[in-house]
């Protein structure tokens, strides 16, 4: 014989031949040669040593286990203490009643969205990533949902999760925010045949995602193709000078052909213009020798302008002075003064009155 004593959180499975025998709990226990004994921990899982069906026709075991069995497509979620611990994937399971709370949420993976009451938070952990698909959706995006290849519903701005089946789940998102769109580097030719090369830009924003992706493919390359042909037409239809004169409104002519096929993408285009006009070498070489004889012309006007008002203004001060002699001395005076303001040293000779010598000098007879 053997003496076993048991604490209060164990049990021992008196096996004999493969078969169980008895079971017994807490307290001082003996047995027979032959038999062997199992203890087990009640605050954790049971282990059962032969298959758990056989066991279970034990009635005074099968009263002492919780058994959870989970079919194919499902999964438990298992708490203890209102604490989660981990996910039970398909199978059978048995835990000991008593001496820990346990509570276990049963989810039905066969569906797509997630209706069992399970916090966000248990979801994202790591331990749910084989059963749990997450999407994301900026708080600047929008998300088109396809179940089964088929459009689902429209997913504003958060975190979603769906359960991981054989139904192919997709979200497709797109940046709801103004976007730039660079039409660079167009090779154009004006009315007058005068090719140039021009840097185009437009700002644009979504309307209506739907439309968007389920009617137009690639609607940012049809939407770039509908821009470039709208300027190669407009600036066709003008000159060289014609095109450098209304650069500014180039942008406006285009916003206005292209929008109705913009509405048609499900895009909206807020504003668009002309970065750069890059002309020939040729070309500028010549503009550039205009622009210098148009300025020497302007420069030779401006000339003859104040030489031509200069002189008037010598002729109406000669009248003044021919009409009043105190003008005259007061401006003889004046030249008097400037000068005797550039002579350092006089010298007198001879004798005779000093300030009449000076009048001589500067006074003409």
């Amino acid at each position: 014989m053997k003496r076993l004593v048991l604490n209060p959180w164990q049990v021992a499975l008196v096996m004999k031949n493969g078969a169980l025998e008895r079971i017994l709990t807490s307290g001082p226990h003996w047995t027979w040669f032959g038999e062997q004994t199992l203890i087990c921990d009640m605050t954790k899982p049971f282990v059962p040593p032969v298959d758990l069906s056989i066991l279970l026709e034990n009635r005074q075991l099968a009263s002492m286990l919780d058994v959870i069995d989970v079919p194919e497509h499902e999964i438990i979620l298992q708490f203890e203490k209102g604490v989660f611990r981990g996910v039970l994937p398909p199978g059978q399971y048995a835990y000991w009643k008593g001496p820990i709370r346990r509570e276990f949420i049963r989810a039905d993976r066969s569906k797509i969205w997630i209706t069992e009451p399970v916090d966000r938070t248990i979801l994202e952990r790591m331990e749910m990533g084989p059963f749990v698909r997450s999407f994301i959706v900026e708080p600047y995006e929008k998300g088109l949902l396809f179940i089964n290849r088929q459009l689902d519903r429209v997913l504003e701005p958060g975190t979603y999760h769906f359960w991981k089946n054989g139904e192919p789940v997709q979200v497709v998102k797109s940046d709801m925010r103004q976007l730039q769109l660079e039409v660079s580097g167009q090779e154009l030719l004006t009315r007058d045949k005068a090719a140039l090369r021009i840097n185009f830009h437009a700002q644009y924003k979504m309307l209506d995602f739907v439309k968007a992706y389920s009617e137009a493919r690639d609607y940012d390359k049809q939407l770039y193709l509908a821009l470039q042909l709208a300027l190669r037409e407009f600036v066709g239809e003008l000159t060289l000078d014609e095109l450098l004169e209304r650069k500014g409104s180039v942008g406006a002519k285009v916003l206005e052909a292209v929008r109705p096929a913009a509405e048609k993408l499900g895009v909206e285009v807020v504003s668009c213009g002309i970065r750069d006009i890059i002309l020939p070498g040729e070309i500028k070489e010549i503009m550039n020798q205009v622009l210098v004889a148009e300025k020497k012309a302007q420069a030779n006007i401006i000339t003859r302008r104040e030489e031509t008002a200069s002189t008037r203004s010598l002729l109406n001060t000669a009248k003044l002075m021919e009409e009043n002699a105190m003008l005259f001395k007061l401006k003889e005076m004046e030249y008097v003064e400037k000068i005797a303001e550039k002579i350092s040293n006089i010298s007198v000779a001879g004798g005779g009155d000093l300030v009449g010598q000076l009048k001589q000098i500067f006074v003409p007879h």
